[in-house]
C-alpha cells in the first residue's frame, strides 16, 4: 500500500547489498523468490538501494572495448526509414566537393579549390572565382591594385570582364562623390573609367611634385 513503511531483515539487507551491482530487475526478481517478499515492488527495491547508497556502478555509457548488443545483426526493414536513407555512393546535398561554387554575401562567385584553409586546416577552401581565373591569365594582382568588374555584373567571372585598377580609383568610380560607374549604362562605362583614370593620374602627379 502506498505510504506504508517496508521493513527488511538483516539477512535481506545483507543479500541486497551483496547483489547491488547486478541489474536491478533481475536482482529484485531473485530477492522476491528467495525471501518470499511479494510486498516489495521493483520501485521499493530501487528506493532502498538509493537510500542506502548501494549503486550498481554502471554509468549508462559504453565502456571502451565493449561490444554493442546489435553488432552483426541486420536492422529490421522499415519502409519509412528506407525511403530517407542514403544510397551507397550518394553524398548529402550540401557536400562541398572540389570545384563547388557558391555566391558570397557581396555577390561574388566563390569556388572550392585544393588549398588548405588557413583558418580551419581543411584541405579545401573557397576563393573568388573571377580573381582565380584572372590570375591564371595575368599573374598575381599587383600590390596596391584591385580587380574591378567592367560590366558591374559580379557573377560574370570572365577574365576579360575584370581589370586591375589602383585601389584609390574605386572611390572615384562608385564612392559618395564618385561617378556612379556601376549604375551607368554600358556605353558610358568606358568613358567614366577613362575620366576617372585621368583624374587619378593627375592627382598622383601632383602628389609627386609636392615631395
Amino acid at each position: 500500500m502506498k505510504g506504508r513503511h517496508i521493513t527488511y531483515s538483516e539477512a535481506e539487507l545483507i543479500w541486497i547489498e551483496w547483489e547491488k551491482e547486478r541489474p536491478r530487475a533481475a536482482a529484485h526478481a531473485q530477492f522476491c523468490n528467495i525471501f518470499g517478499r511479494d510486498d516489495v515492488s521493483l520501485s521499493n527495491y530501487n528506493s532502498l538501494c538509493k537510500r542506502m547508497g548501494w549503486m550498481t556502478g554502471r554509468t549508462g555509457a559504453f565502456e571502451k572495448g565493449a561490444v554493442p548488443m546489435n553488432k552483426g545483426k541486420q536492422m529490421p526493414f522499415n519502409a519509412a526509414s528506407a525511403a530517407t536513407r542514403f544510397k551507397p555512393g550518394n553524398q548529402p546535398h550540401n557536400t562541398h566537393y572540389l570545384g563547388h561554387e557558391r555566391l558570397s554575401k557581396d555577390g561574388y562567385v566563390e569556388i572550392s579549390v585544393a588549398e588548405v584553409n588557413p583558418h580551419t586546416g581543411y584541405e579545401r577552401r573557397y576563393v573568388q572565382k573571377h580573381r582565380l581565373l584572372w590570375e591564371k591569365q595575368h599573374g598575381p594582382v599587383p600590390v596596391g591594385m584591385r580587380l574591378k568588374c567592367l560590366d558591374a555584373n559580379r557573377k560574370n567571372t570572365d577574365p576579360e570582364n575584370w581589370e586591375a585598377v589602383p585601389m584609390a580609383l574605386a572611390p572615384r568610380l562608385n564612392g559618395r562623390f564618385g561617378r556612379g560607374f556601376d549604375a551607368a549604362p554600358a556605353y558610358l562605362k568606358p568613358v567614366i573609367m577613362a575620366a576617372c583614370k585621368l583624374e587619378h593620374a593627375a592627382r598622383e602627379r601632383r602628389k609627386e611634385t609636392r615631395k
